[in-house]
Parts: structure tokens; sequence; C-alpha cells
């Protein structure tokens, strides 16, 4: 095993999930031990979700390059945090999403900040998953500044300029409980829900291939009943949703005008807890050339959104740019070792053709 897959490997084996405080604590400083001494650590916390932001003495920003990524996962079953290596795929979970990029960002970073003729930073969070509020966007509400990011979510060797804004919303029916075995003497909440999850879909319907359109996701339908034989009188679908910028319904909106916009839909209340905008950096300024350059690949859209936004909303180009690999947030999650190399290379080649 090569000291990259056994640094990747102690990452994955540690549950690094939203609920799990202490196991976001340990990979974080698991990934500061990787980056070595000699380096100032500035640690962050908001929210119980810590981050940290790495950089040489004496060079504490606004930085030229920053290297971002995070060490958080989304929840697996017990045996996906025990990585197994089949052929040049190391499979486990928060493989590929994005403990690999981690790894190599962090040898880049150790090997190249005192060497570099200006400021750079590594940026470590641990809440990416959940949105990056209270890691990414806490740095930057303390002032964490750069003029380039480089963020290592997975996109097989591409940089990625342009990503989907997300919303996470909930829907809300309400109705009347009575026994099952009376079912006319109620109002079922669920039917009503799901009709409303219906009307929905018929708006945006599941693409059969990939599309840059609007897509919704049904991730969970729930009621409060603990009992068969209840007619359930309230019921609330969750909901995420990615949308390009050309979507007018959801791009340039505020929270309440969106939740408006799907209550008219769906024809019950919505409620929207999470808003993101999408992200856009120019492929035609000079670091993303650099970078696209350095990679030897056209530019990329990516459906999912990451960190970036956080950036964007602040008029800083970040882009997406990462190893090879398959199935994130899926039961066979894994990075192509094969593409590590290369994107260690490419990360070397940009940050020195941007010295200038």
């Amino acid at each position: 095993m090569t000291a990259w897959e056994q640094r990747i490997a102690d990452l994955v084996a540690v549950p690094s999930t939203a609920d799990r405080p202490a196991a976001l604590a340990e990979v974080l400083d698991l990934a500061i031990d990787h980056a070595g001494p000699g380096f100032t650590v500035r640690r962050f916390e908001s929210n119980g979700k810590p981050s940290a932001l790495l950089h040489p003495p004496g060079r504490p920003g606004p930085f030229r390059i920053i290297l971002n990524a995070h060490l958080d996962v989304v929840p697996a079953p017990p045996e996906l945090f025990v990585p197994r290596r089949a052929g040049d795929r190391l499979y486990g979970r928060g493989t590929h999403d994005m403990k690999s990029a981690a790894v190599v960002l962090t040898d880049v970073f150790r090997t190249m900040a005192a060497e570099l003729p200006y400021p750079i930073a590594l940026q470590l969070v641990t809440d990416e998953e959940v949105g990056g509020a209270d890691g990414t966007a806490h740095q930057l509400a303390q002032g964490v500044r750069a003029e380039f990011v480089v963020i290592g979510e997975q996109s097989d060797l591409r940089v990625v300029t342009e990503s989907k804004g997300i919303c996470q919303a909930r829907l809300v029916a309400t109705g009347r409980a009575a026994h099952a075995a009376y079912p006319w003497l109620g109002d079922n909440a669920l039917l009503t829900l799901t009709e409303a999850v219906g009307r929905l879909l018929a708006v945006h319907p599941v693409p059969r291939s990939q599309a840059w359109a609007t897509t919704v996701n049904v991730a969970r339908l729930e009621t409060p009943n603990h009992a068969y034989n209840q007619v359930p009188a309230e019921a609330t679908a969750w909901l995420d949703i990615r949308y390009p910028p050309t979507d007018a319904d959801f791009a340039g909106r505020t929270a309440d005008q969106v939740a408006a916009h799907l209550t008219g839909i769906a024809g019950v209340p919505a409620r929207v807890d999470a808003l993101g905008p999408p992200h856009h950096a120019d492929p035609a300024g000079p670091f993303a050339r650099a970078l696209l350059a350095a990679a030897g690949r056209g530019p990329l859209r990516k459906h999912g959104a990451a960190d970036s936004r956080h950036y964007h909303a602040l008029g800083i180009d970040a882009v997406i740019f990462g190893p090879g690999g398959d199935g994130q947030h899926g039961p066979e999650e894994y990075v192509d070792l094969t593409t590590l190399r290369p994107y260690h290379d490419a990360l070397v080649t940009f940050l020195r053709s941007v010295a200038g």
C-alpha cells in the first residue's frame, strides 16, 4: 500500500458524519497531522463543526490560492468505513467524496507551500455535506480571502467552472386522524402529500439521462404515526432540488419566494430549509486557464453543489478539480487510484505556472 493509499484508508476509517462531533474533530486532526509541522494552523468552530486553515508562518493572507477539502461524509453502514482495494479501485465511504482528494491536496500543500513565491493556504472543513455554513462560509465570514480557490471534489480530472444551485425544502400536508378501520372518518395527510409531490414531479420530471435542467429528488416521506391502525393527520416530504442559473423560479430568488413557488405548484405549504446559488467561474480567467492547461482537458459543468458557491457569492472565482472514481454516496463508492498521480502533477504544474 502506498503512502497515499494508507492516508486515505486512515481517513476513511473515521466515520466523520455530521452526527458524530468527536469523529469530525478526529478526522480534522488526522488531516492536519498529514500536513506535517512548520505551518501556522488557524482553527475555527461554528455550531459544533470544526475547521482549519493552514498556511506558512508569516503569510496570513489574503492568499493567491486556497486549496479546499472537506473531510465529512454522508452516513453509511459500518462496513463502508473499512476501505478495501480491488485492482486499481479503493472502495469505501469518502474515498471519492472526497478524502482521496484531501490527501493529495494536503501532500501538494505540504511540499509546495514553502517553495511558492506567493501566499497559499490549505482549507480543511467538516460540514460540506450539510451545506458548508459552518466551515467554508464561516471562515469567509471571519475574513479569509483568496484570489482563486481549488476545491477537490470529484471531477475525473476535469475543471468544473459551473455548477447548479441547491434548494432543500419540505412540503407539509395536514389532514384529520382516525382509526384505520374507518378511513372515511379521517383525512389521510400522506395521500394528500403524495399527490402534492406528484404535481411537483410533473413539472420537474426525473430526466432519463443527464440534463442541464432543474431536478427534484424526494429524499424522505414521513408521518408522526407510530401505529399501523391510524390515519395520519400530518405528513412531510423532504426535497433536494438542483437548478441551473437559467431557472428564474429559483435563481436569484429569496427563500420565501422559492417557498411560495413550490407551494403554488404542490398545493400544500412549502418551507425552504437551505438555498444556495449556482456557482460560476470564468473559464477565460487567468487562474482557470492555467489550471485547464495543467489538467489538459476542457471545462465541465457539474450537477452537484459544493462549497464553491460560498466563494462565488463574494465574487471570488472557485473551481472544482478532483480525481476520478464513481459511486459517491452509494454502497460501491470508489476512487480510481490511477488518477491520483495525474491529479497531483496537474496541481503542482498549476501552482508553479501562476507564480508570475
